[in-house]
């Protein structure tokens, strides 16, 4: 069954409808979808991230992933002491 729903694409969403907890684990693991409903359908959240696999699209909409997408990290060490500390003696901390 997950070879014929992973046998298209695109993999922008599934369903699974099952009262076997262990076939929806699996299914969840297998499926090439960026979402996966499991006994539901269209429930969404602008926390959660969406988005597809495939020709789907790639990125995410929605929560911390969408918003990584648009910031790049720097790291920034400011000394307010007013006094210059050596920077070749990592134990002088002025």
């Amino acid at each position: 069954m997950v070879e014929e729903a992973n046998d298209v694409e695109f993999g922008l969403a599934a369903g699974v409808w099952t009262k076997d907890m262990g076939r929806a684990h699996r299914m969840m693991d297998e499926l090439e979808a960026g979402v996966v409903w499991v006994n539901t359908y269209r429930k969404m959240s602008y926390t959660t991230p969406f988005g597809g696999k495939k020709a789907s699209g790639i990125g995410r909409e929605n929560g911390m992933d969408a918003v990584e997408e648009f910031v790049e990290t720097k790291s920034v060490y400011l000394n307010t002491s007013g006094e210059v500390s050596n920077p070749f003696n990592p134990y002088d901390d002025a």
